[in-house]
């Protein structure tokens, strides 16, 4: 039987060529050699499995590519199981030797962080005035465990982590000379799960030949991967948007049977919701690293999700993360945050599939035109209404208008239809300038303004701690009992002003921010006050202070 070699070895790259993911180090390599540039000492980092360790045996067997028996020239040292002192000094008395046959020595120390100190303090002497033939190559996964003195000494290469497109070509060239037959989806799923590393890709890429043979689908690689579908993120964002709050609570239990973890899963709909949110300019679409297919999807569920919702949404997940590791029933916390995701954009205390009645009878209304629909059989006329006035819900406000293509398909008539994306489209200048809202949908607006200030930290915390209260129709007001504070978001009021009434529709929106009162038991008193109330309450404290000539602080 023929020894079996893992994809790892059996295509570790042996040319600069080769090398997947690291052209411009490897370009720079190149060029040193050929204008006969060479540090004494290099300092190869970046995280693992991107070629740190393979680029310094190439390097290595580049310089002395023309000389015959070179490769005996090159010294390696693993550091993570030889770090100490002893082991340094051996390296050291092997580069007083001149090398028999090439024109260099090289001598690799792999994984060069787990050195000890005094290991190090004895490298510092050779690694600033090595021999002319004597040239060092440091590896290494974190660079800010080597001491300063080494760094200073070293001409440092930072290596990038591997981009999902370039492993994905390299696995399917693998694939190809292997005689395997593998989707571009599942390729993009190991890329994804070796998180840049490319040896990580190779290895999951044997497992995944292992369990399916020559022919690798999609859903074989995520069964074996124990990886959630995307399928699934998909779908809870389309039951969001349609306010279908037991679609949602069913899939997520789904999720549960299928053996996977709700903190996995919240923070795997959080990333879906990042990748819709970047997929909605094409400036920010080359962050979506995944494939064409899949790219195709989030670009047409990023038509769907205003970017206010998708702020929103990120919040609520990103509290029931926090939340998450220190609730007792974490699952009824993430079915909370679900719920809160099929409310968002439903307006509270509003009657839902209310029709719009006549105004009340109490004065003669102006004649209306007439409207642009015209009377379906199914509206009740207004003769057969009972005869005593019906109570009307006050300032009752339309919800804010739904997506279009989530209002569709619910079973209206195609003229419904069009009307009613017409009307989305088309608003008039009374519904766009002056468009009653509810106390709910203003803090809604408030709280996804709020998530839009990123870098503003001090004022998203003032916003997330202050909310509006309106009082009158339309007319909020915010407590405050800092006046520092007060005075911080007054300063910021008028350009949040301007994006609520852009949010809400409404022009005539004010909010006041005023402060706090405060009683006498809330006040803060100093030494003296405090020391009255007490003589006070207490007239023998008194006395002791004169009697002993205390002072007070």
């Amino acid at each position: 039987m023929e020894n079996y070699i893992v994809s790892a070895r059996k295509y570790r790259p042996q040319t600069f060529e080769s090398v997947v993911g690291q052209q411009a180090l490897t370009q720079t390599l190149q060029n040193a050699i050929r204008q006969n540039r060479l540090a004494h000492a290099y300092l190869f980092c970046g995280p693992r499995g991107v070629g740190k360790t393979t680029c310094a045996r190439i390097f290595a067997k580049t310089i002395n590519a023309n000389e015959p028996g070179s490769e005996w020239n090159i010294h390696e040292l693993d550091a993570a199981s030889n770090n100490s002192v002893e082991d340094i000094k051996s390296i050291l008395d092997q580069v007083r030797i001149p090398p028999q046959a090439g024109k260099y020595s090289v001598y690799i120390i792999d994984e060069v962080h787990m050195l000890s100190t005094a290991a190090f303090n004895a490298l510092l002497k050779t690694l600033e005035e090595p021999p002319s033939y004597a040239i060092f190559i440091l590896a290494t996964t974190e660079k800010h465990k080597v001491i300063p003195t080494i760094l200073s000494r070293c001409q440092v290469y930072d290596f990038n982590r591997i981009t999902v497109q370039d492993i994905v070509a390299h696995l399917q060239s693998i694939a190809a000379q292997e005689g395997i037959t593998v989707a571009e989806e599942a390729l993009n799923v190991v890329a994804q799960k070796a998180d840049g590393g490319l040896r990580d890709a190779l290895s999951i890429f044997d497992q995944l030949v292992a369990f399916c043979g020559n022919n690798i689908t999609y859903e074989q690689t995520i069964a074996v991967l124990n990886v959630l579908n995307s399928d699934y993120y998909f779908s809870l964002v389309e039951s969001a948007l349609r306010h279908d709050v037991t679609s949602a609570l069913l899939l997520f239990n789904d999720v549960l049977n299928h053996g996977f973890d709700a903190s996995h899963f919240v923070t795997g709909l959080a990333q879906h919701l990042r990748d819709v949110l970047v997929s909605k300019d094409p400036q920010t679409l080359p962050l979506l690293e995944t494939s064409d297919a899949i790219r195709k999807r989030y670009a047409e569920q990023a038509q769907h999700c205003a970017p206010v919702w998708i702020f929103q949404a990120l919040d609520i997940l990103n509290t029931c993360d926090i939340n998450y590791r220190t609730a007792r029933n974490k699952r009824l916390t993430v079915e909370l945050a679900l719920v809160k995701l099929t409310q968002l954009g439903v307006p509270q205390n509003v009657p839902q599939n209310v029709p719009q009645t006549a105004a009340p009878q109490t004065a003669p209304a102006p004649a209306k035109p007439a409207p642009k629909e015209p009377i379906t059989n199914h509206q009740s006329p207004i003769t057969n209404a009972p005869k005593e006035p019906v109570e009307q819900p006050k300032a009752a406000a339309p919800s804010i208008p739904k997506i279009p293509s989530i209002s569709l398909g619910l079973g209206k008539k195609k003229e419904e239809i069009e009307n009613q994306k017409s009307k989305i489209e088309n608003p008039t200048p009374q519904e766009e300038s002056n468009r009653p809202f509810t106390a709910d949908q203003l803090r809604d607006a408030w709280v996804g303004l709020a998530a839009t200030h990123t870098e503003e930290l001090r004022l998203k915390q003032l916003m997330e701690t202050y909310m509006p209260q309106l009082i009158e129709e339309h007319i909020a007001q915010i407590k405050m009992p800092n006046p520092w504070q007060m005075k911080e978001l007054q300063k910021a009021m008028p350009a949040l002003l301007r994006q609520l009434r852009s949010a809400l529709h409404n022009t005539d929106l004010q909010i006041n921010v005023i402060q706090e009162e405060f009683n006498q038991e809330q006040m803060a008193f100093t030494a003296e006050e405090k020391y009255a109330l007490m003589a006070e309450q207490n007239p023998a404290l008194a006395q002791l202070k004169e009697t002993l000539d205390l002072q007070i602080d």
